[in-house]
This record gives structure tokens, C-alpha cells and sequence, in this order.
């Protein structure tokens, strides 16, 4: 028999405070590190005019890993870093990441180079930490407090937390009510993620039953119908087939197929292009849409397309035909949840119901960083090449990566809360009044909502939120129920790495696919 004092006091421990924290971030270490680097995978430049044959010159980006913490001293030598010693000297706890870079020039292949890309800024406690499997003793030599929970990174001497950002969840269909020129409007929205570029794409249903669809860099609302015809359901049972085959359904559909305009595939295209850009050449037009469709409407189901196939390439073109099909099914779908909100089959989704939020613990937060980091130092690589290549220099990896463009991007949001997509107040200065303090401090979740609106719902407190938001813990005043913790019990989980056995366990479960594979 097991004492229960026995049982809580290992549950909670110091181990079990930032828990959330440390895991998320070692996951971004160990996997999503790599993840980020798969997606950037080429580094393209515009150097064509080297040699008699005018090779183009490319860097290829291999495997990344994430040394220990070290200083670099003035006289050149290095040695372990420890926080006690970055507190003490006002240094940013950090190390190096190392990158394999290949140089391409044309047929000739250099070798791959192992090149410190930059600093990392490490969070205390994780495993890439110098603490990580010390003793109470070893803590406690190294300046270190053995009952401390980790969980936050130490910059320029200064201890930092990354809050939990509660947001509502990527990928998911919501339906609404909405009200335009005193008309009820029934809407079904979904906040489309993918490699950290987020896209809202709304479905409206109007007074007239009439479907309009709207998503980023198209000013205006398109057609459904024609839409549909545009990402390739070529027929009227197509597009009615992706939407529902009820009889109610059926009705307001023959309403918007016989407002539709296009009759075939190409003529939807048209129609797209011709909203997008006005007064250009059918060419032109017939591009531009192929882009903004595969680019702008739903995004994540772009996953469909093999990461190192780009536009242009050999076979990009067929699965982007497969993905565009896949579009108009998810559109189907927003289409019928529309419809039967105004059939009242189904109720408006509650968005402070907590199966429709999602948390972005500290390794997403880092990984969102990490990304545009990455893109930075990948387009300094591409200028450094041809900066070289126009002066007639030997091209060589070494000379043309400069680490601190990376380190200067990942350290200057961490020490002022800056965050990328214009978010403030990420990161912010630890509370070290005591211990209850750092722990509240650690987990902290807090919503995007504007705290200048009154947000009633938002601010009250959920039944979902049982035994996973403490109901007590709230600040007064304007930040009340925007700002909440952790309750004591809770435990996170994280997504699937590996989509093809998430695919195989759905398989098992005799789920019916949309479409026949």
C-alpha cells in the first residue's frame, strides 16, 4: 500500500511546476528544430554567371543540433556556461547551434560544413542545460538553488518567462452569427495554420441563402459556386456532392448554382483571376489565381504537397491539382456547417468552451522565432554569396554565415517581450518576491483579447475550465479572467509527431474516407 503524503509529495515537487515548460521546450529542441530547417531544406541564389556554363549556385541545409551553454572569454578561450554565472556577469545563457551546410555549384558538390549559425538562448533545467543530471550536491556547488523549478531562460544576466498564450484552436470549423444591414448573417469561420502563417477564411450565408467565401489577399467576397469550379469540381453533382446530399441543403444549393456564372474548371479560374487582378492578361490572371488559391485558401492542407517539391518543379502540378480538390471538400464542409446552423441542426460553436482553445507553451513560442529567424539568416546567406560572387571571390560557406543575425533575432524578443505577429508582453521579467511567486509566474496563461473591452463571457469562468484553469487565481481590475493559471493537477498534452500513424490509427477505427483512395 502506497501513503497517499508519499504519493502527492513526488506529484508535487519541484519537478511537476514548470513541467509544461521544460517539455515543450525539449521538444523544440529535439524535433522541432530540425522540423523548421526540413521547410527552408534550399537556399537559392541568382548566381548564374560563374564559369562558362553558367552554373547556378545553391546551399543546401542538412542536420542541426544544439551544443552545451558556453562563454567565450576576451582572450579567445572558452568554458562551460552555468546561470549562476550568467546572473552574476549579465551574460545571456545560450548556445551554439551547429548547422550542415553544402554548397552546390552547378554539378559540383563541396563538402558538407558543420557552421555555428548562432546562439540559442536555453532554458533552465532542459536537457541541453549544464544543470541537466546534476546532483543536489552539483546544483548546489554551481550557485544553484537544488529546490529551483526551472522553466525560464536567463538573458543578458536577467531571468525571463515565456507566458502561455491561450488562443482559440488552428484548423477547426466555428460557426457564428453575425448581423450586416440589420441581416442575419449565418457564418462558419476556420483560422486555416500552417508553417506559422496563419489565414482567416470565412463562409457566409446571407439573406438571399447565397454563399460567399472570403480569405486573405482577396479584397472582397468570391462566388461559392464558382469558387468551387476554380479548385476543380467540374460538374453541378460535384459540387453539390461536396457539400451535403440532404434535401434542405439541396434547396439553398440549386439557389447558388443557378446564381453561378461558370460553367467548367477554367472558367472558375478566370473568374478568381479576374477578381485578383483586374485589367491584366488572361495569362497573368490564370497565374495569379493558381497561386493565391494554393497559397492563401487554407493553408494547412498544404501538408499534401511533398515539402521539397516548389512551384514550377516536375510533378508539383499534380498534387497541387489533388490539394485543390481537398480545398473544395474542406469548403464543402464550411458550406454545410452554414447551412445547417440556419436549419437549425446545429448550435453556434462556444468559443470559450476549452476543447476549442489551444495553448502555445514556451517551445512553440520559440519555434514561431526560430522560423523567421531562420529566413532572416537564410536571405543574409543568399546576399553574401552574391555580394562574393560579383567581386570574384572564392565562394565558400564558412566566410558567408554571420551568427549574430540569428542570435541578435532570438535574443532581442526574449528581453523585451516583442514577439513575432506583433504580440507584446510575451516574455516577461520573473517575479522573485518567493517561492509562491515563481510559481504562480510559471503558470501563467494569458489571452490575446484586448483588455480594454469588456469581453463579459471571455472573463467569466468556464465548466470546462475544471481541473485545468485555477478558479481563484485572477488579478483585479482590467486583467481579470484574461490572466489565469494553471491549476495543480493539470497535465498538457502535445500534437502527433508522426502523421502517417495518426493516419494508420484512423484507418483502424473503419472511419469512411471523403473520397475513395
Amino acid at each position: 500500500m502506497i501513503d497517499r503524503s508519499v504519493l502527492s509529495g513526488a506529484y508535487f515537487s519541484q519537478e511537476h511546476v514548470a513541467r509544461h515548460q521544460l517539455d515543450s521546450f525539449n521538444n523544440f529542441v529535439q524535433y522541432n528544430l530540425q522540423k523548421v530547417v526540413n521547410e527552408q531544406r534550399l537556399v537559392e541564389t541568382e548566381i548564374v554567371n560563374r564559369g562558362k556554363n553558367q552554373e547556378p549556385v545553391w546551399v543546401e541545409l542538412g542536420e542541426i543540433r544544439v551544443e552545451k551553454p558556453i562563454v567565450r572569454e576576451a582572450d579567445g578561450s572558452q568554458s562551460k556556461l552555468y546561470p549562476t554565472e550568467a546572473r552574476l556577469r549579465n551574460l545571456t545563457y545560450a548556445a551554439p547551434m551547429v548547422l550542415t551546410m553544402t554548397l552546390h555549384q552547378g554539378d559540383k558538390v563541396f563538402d558538407p560544413q558543420e557552421t555555428t549559425i548562432g546562439q540559442l538562448p536555453v532554458m533552465i533545467g532542459s536537457k541541453v542545460c549544464n544543470l541537466c543530471g546534476l546532483t543536489t550536491e552539483e546544483r548546489t556547488e554551481q550557485g544553484e538553488d537544488p529546490s529551483d523549478p526551472g522553466g525560464y531562460f536567463i538573458v543578458n544576466g536577467t531571468e525571463r518567462v515565456l507566458m502561455t498564450l491561450e488562443d482559440l484552436a488552428s484548423n477547426k470549423i466555428m460557426t457564428e452569427y453575425t448581423e450586416r444591414y440589420n441581416e442575419q448573417i449565418h457564418v462558419s469561420k476556420v483560422f486555416s495554420q500552417f508553417r506559422g502563417y496563419r489565414a482567416l477564411v470565412v463562409v457566409e450565408k446571407n439573406k438571399k441563402n447565397l454563399l460567399d467565401v472570403s480569405f486573405p489577399s482577396v479584397a472582397g467576397h468570391l462566388r461559392f459556386a464558382d469558387l468551387m469550379r476554380a479548385l476543380g469540381l467540374e460538374t453541378d453533382e460535384d459540387v453539390v456532392s461536396a457539400v451535403s446530399r440532404s434535401e434542405d441543403v439541396l434547396t439553398y444549393m440549386m439557389q447558388n448554382l443557378e446564381e453561378s456564372e461558370c460553367a467548367n474548371s477554367e472558367e472558375g479560374i478566370m473568374y478568381v483571376g479576374k477578381k485578383l487582378a483586374p485589367n491584366q492578361t488572361k495569362d497573368y490572371q490564370r497565374k495569379r489565381a493558381e497561386f493565391v488559391l494554393d497559397s492563401y485558401l487554407l493553408p494547412h492542407l498544404n501538408y499534401l504537397i511533398p515539402s521539397h517539391l516548389k512551384p514550377g518543379d516536375e510533378g508539383y502540378e499534380v498534387y497541387a491539382k489533388d490539394v485543390r480538390v481537398a480545398k473544395a471538400e474542406f469548403l464543402g464542409r464550411m458550406a454545410e456547417a452554414c447551412f445547417d446552423l440556419a436549419l437549425n441542426k446545429r448550435r453556434i460553436d462556444d468559443k470559450d468552451h476549452y476543447s476549442n482553445k489551444r495553448l502555445k507553451l514556451a517551445g512553440d513560442l520559440m519555434e514561431d522565432l526560430f522560423r523567421i529567424s531562420l529566413n532572416r539568416l537564410t536571405r543574409d546567406v543568399k546576399y553574401q554569396l552574391e555580394r562574393a560572387s560579383m567581386r570574384h571571390r572564392e565562394l565558400a560557406i564558412g566566410t558567408v554565415v554571420r551568427a549574430d543575425v540569428l542570435t541578435e533575432r532570438l535574443i532581442h524578443p526574449l528581453a523585451t517581450g516583442n514577439w513575432v505577429g506583433g504580440r507584446t508582453g510575451v516574455s516577461q521579467l520573473m517575479d522573485r518576491v518567493d517561492h509562491m511567486s515563481v510559481i504562480s509566474h510559471l503558470r501563467r496563461v494569458i489571452s490575446p483579447l484586448s483588455r480594454s473591452q469588456p469581453h463579459f463571457e471571455a472573463r467569466d469562468l468556464h465548466p470546462t475550465q475544471w481541473g485545468r484553469i485555477c478558479p481563484s487565481e485572477t488579478p483585479e481590475g482590467p486583467n481579470c479572467g484574461l490572466v489565469k493559471n494553471f491549476a495543480q493537477l493539470v497535465e498538457i498534452s502535445k500534437g502527433i509527431e508522426d502523421e502517417e500513424e495518426m493516419m494508420r490509427i484512423i484507418r483502424g477505427m473503419d472511419i469512411e474516407p471523403i473520397r475513395s483512395e
